[in-house]
């Protein structure tokens, strides 16, 4: 948010022109520190009110200004009258056998969005969604068959890491369980920047979550002029999920691969890493299909498009869904996949598949969408098709 918005919001708050219309508050949570400083300067006050604040917010958890008690009275009073602090509803959590956590959060009536905690050895790896559903139809994802709602706005995005401190029962400020977070829930991040970068900013933030940039993520499917705009907005660590080595295959496999294909992606990645310290790196996500993108023909073909280019490769074995065609590749398959990927000169990684017993692996999420691109109709219809013809 702008400082201009800022004020013009209050404004709008202060109106008596109509008293039964009810008051606009500002939602302080998805506010990053500009918002929040030309929050606080529009209704008088100081801008170190927003660091303040922030703590509070995100490194306390707390949500009633009452509790905010370094801030005078008479301020928390007037918080109450302009602001807020919106939280979605829990509406279910599932704990897998592995210990990755799934939750269920309704944004608002008609929509709720799925966020994953991932608990490994010497990290926690909170997965976050961006959008509800996602308009990019990748052929191989749950979430992309759900069809798309809308964007999620900056409180919407930054409450899922408020919420699951809380349900972890850890405070940012006390106790750190959450120390990576990845924007590869559902939705494509670099189709809402306006929200994702605030929300990136926030949980970089040392008076927020103060995670370092390398522990930020955001994947995108390879929306171009965006990750162009990362370096210059937010900095953060660059995941491509790619998924096939030529167009042919990815404009299957990954449907904006038309707009903008390898001969666009791949000098964006190089443009990513140019200028940056010499571990900066792009992640490359590939998930392995069987018998679509997983012959040995790919791998030498992957090996020759990722080039000289600073990155790790993640193979993912594919997550099955209802209603999906695609098999998980062969464990012979995957490995010598890797081998040739790394006989080739590339770092490689096959990533262990979490979650999956409760639907929360790579690619399954799938939350509750009121889909407004009638795609959910539309893959019911071809299905059905399928099994009468």
């Amino acid at each position: 948010m702008t400082e201009q918005n800022a004020v013009t919001q209050t404004t709008d708050l202060g109106s008596e022109s109509n008293s039964s219309t009810p008051v606009q508050k500002v939602d302080l949570l998805g506010m990053d520190r500009q918002a929040m400083e030309a929050f606080f300067k529009s209704i008088g006050e100081k801008p170190f009110r927003a660091g303040q604040v922030m703590k509070w917010i995100h490194q306390f958890g707390v949500s009633d200004f009452d509790e905010m008690t370094n801030l005078s009275k008479a301020l928390r009073e007037n918080l109450k009258s302009v602001a807020t602090v919106r939280t979605p509803k829990i509406v279910a959590e599932q704990l897998s056998e592995d210990g990755t956590i799934k939750w269920l959060l309704e944004v608002d009536n008609k929509n709720s969005i799925e966020t994953v905690f991932i608990p490994e050895k010497n990290r926690g790896t909170l997965c976050i969604s961006s959008q509800v559903g996602c308009a990019l139809d990748c052929s191989f994802c749950s979430t992309g068959k759900q069809g798309f709602n809308r964007n999620l706005e900056n409180w919407e995005i930054i409450a899922q890491m408020w919420v699951a401190n809380k349900a972890l029962g850890c405070l940012p400020k006390e106790e750190r369980r959450i120390t990576n977070v990845v924007f590869m829930g559902m939705g494509e991040p670099l189709l809402n920047v306006k929200h994702t970068f605030p929300a990136a900013r926030i949980l970089m933030d040392d008076f927020a979550y103060g995670l370092s940039k390398r522990r930020v993520t955001i994947s995108t499917a390879g929306v171009v002029p965006a990750i162009d705009m990362i370096k210059a907005e937010v900095d953060v660590s660059l995941a491509i999920s790619l998924h096939a080595p030529n167009n042919e295959l990815r404009n299957i496999l990954v449907p904006i691969n038309e707009k903008y294909p390898l001969e666009l992606l791949m000098p964006s990645l190089h443009r990513f890493v140019e200028g940056g310290h010499s571990k900066k790196h792009v992640t490359v996500e590939y998930v392995m299909i069987d018998h679509i993108n997983d012959r040995i023909e790919h791998a030498h073909q992957l090996v020759e498009l990722l080039g000289d280019l600073p990155c790790k490769v993640n193979l993912i074995p594919f997550n099955p869904f209802p209603n999906t065609d695609y098999k998980r590749s062969s464990n012979n398959a995957i490995h010598r996949f890797r081998d040739v990927l790394e006989n080739g000169g590339l770092n490689v990684t096959v990533r262990k598949t979490r979650g999956d017993d409760i639907d929360a692996a790579c690619g399954q999420l799938a939350g509750k969408v009121k889909d407004r691109t009638k795609r959910t109709l539309h893959h019911v219809e071809m299905n059905l098709k399928q099994k009468t013809n």
